[in-house]
């Protein structure tokens, strides 16, 4: 890739840009990500197009196109004079669509995928509780 920067994102965590995705979409995701997870709770106040600019070493413009997607999907409302805020009902919002796209996009085809490698439905269900189990644990660390 001919195009990678690390950065802290406002949970710590760091980004790194790609060339398969526009940069604004990275960034846009990344704060998705951050509002789904809870480091930004609905009320926050996310950096400023120039802070995420500065932050980025990206142009201002950039980081506009991603607040502008941001707000375009009811995530984030813009407070005239004081910023950008997370939205109400912003992680609400991003859960119920990210369930309809894992069951989908995600766990029906991994079950399809264990039933023509011959999976049993116990062997499944036993697999898919012992990955959740490992997942709680990790969640409540």
């Amino acid at each position: 890739m001919w195009f990678i920067s690390k950065v802290k994102n406002q949970g710590g965590a760091a980004v790194e840009f790609n060339d398969r995705e526009p940069i604004y979409r990275q960034i846009a995701n990344d704060l998705r990500r951050q509002i789904v997870a809870g480091v930004l709770a609905e009320g926050d106040r996310i950096m400023s197009t120039n802070e995420y600019a500065a932050a980025y070493r990206i142009n201002p413009a950039t980081a506009a196109k991603a607040f502008a997607e941001l707000v375009a999907d009811g995530l984030v409302e813009r407070r005239r004079g004081i910023g950008m805020f997370v939205a109400p009902g912003a992680r609400a919002q991003l859960q119920s669509e990210g369930r309809e796209h894992y069951l989908a996009d995600t766990l029906k085809p991994a079950v399809e995928a264990g039933v023509a490698l011959g999976l049993s439905e116990d062997e499944i269900l036993r697999h898919i509780k012992a990955i959740l189990a490992a997942a709680q644990r990790k969640e409540a660390k």
